[in-house]
């Protein structure tokens, strides 16, 4: 397996592990928002939501821009592609294991039918 950096795949996961930043990632997908447009969204209070951001921010996912008293939330400029590239490493080998797995259960089930069990 490749070596990846573990505390930016951690981070990433540790990011990516909350079901409302994955939802602020998507929202932040489709278009820019405020950080008071994201905790009105996601019926949080201003708080709660900056401590989100501050995550995503930390983990490369999101980056803020302050204008004035609004913050804009975008998504960052790195992708998740070393994540992917991980995930891909491990998909692969699970696959190996259950086509092994495959094999195995057809062999039993082949020696089941030859001795009529």
């Amino acid at each position: 397996m490749v070596q990846y950096s573990q505390n930016h795949i951690d981070a990433s996961f540790g990011a990516l592990a909350d079901a409302t930043r994955r939802g602020v990632l998507e929202q932040l997908g489709r278009a820019d928002a405020s950080i008071t447009d994201l905790a009105e969204t996601f019926h949080m209070t201003l708080t709660g939501m900056k401590k989100h951001v501050v995550v995503l921010e930390r983990a490369g996912l999101v980056s803020t821009e302050k204008v004035g008293r609004v913050r804009t939330c975008r998504l960052g400029r790195r992708g998740l592609e070393e994540e992917a590239t991980w995930i891909e490493g491990y998909r692969q080998v699970w696959a190996e294991r259950f086509d092994q797995l495959d094999t195995v259960v057809a062999e039993l089930k082949q020696k089941e039918n030859k001795h009529g069990r």
